[in-house]
């Protein structure tokens, strides 16, 4: 523009009652190479309707929005994947520990049936030397009755003997 001035005005549109309309206004000498409508901010899509917002914004801001669109569906599925494994983690975790307790209570039950061992060992070892001890009272009994039966025995033939 060489100097001239851009008015948009919002006038009403003759013959209706509720429609409005942009009407651009251009006073002083212009510039062929210059559009008045894009030195105000205004812009034609390809349909034809004025935008604010200049085609390539427009065009970048719909494909920003296509890209956040499929990045919030590629999030939504990353979040069911991340929920199945953490329920799939949950699961092992639960197995994992039943499986701990069992073991636990496994080795318990080793323990107690080792100690269990261990007491009835101690018993029969308790008994065997009981046993010898009385083994070895019978021997000598065994011996003092068998001097005893000899003595007798000999009593006996001398007795006969003499008769």
């Amino acid at each position: 523009m060489l100097g001239g001035r851009v008015e948009l005005l919002w006038l009403h549109k003759p013959g209706s009652t509720n429609d409005w309309i942009w009407c651009v206004v251009v006073t002083g000498p212009v510039a062929m190479a210059t559009d008045p409508l894009a030195e105000a901010g205004f812009y034609f899509d390809e349909l034809n309707k004025l935008r604010v917002l200049e085609p390539d914004v427009s065009q970048k801001t719909s494909e920003l929005k296509e890209e956040c669109k499929e990045f919030v569906d590629k999030i939504g599925q990353f979040q069911k994947i991340v929920g199945g494994l953490i329920e799939l983690v949950d699961e092992l975790a639960k197995e994992a520990e039943t499986e701990k307790m069992k073991a636990i209570g496994a080795r318990n039950l080793l323990t107690s049936v080792a100690k269990q061992r261990e007491a009835q060992q101690q018993q029969l070892q308790a008994l065997i030397a009981e046993k010898k001890v009385q083994l070895e009272r019978y021997r000598i009994e065994y011996e003092a009755l068998s001097k005893v039966e000899s003595e007798q025995n000999e009593f006996i033939d001398q007795f006969i003997l003499q008769k």
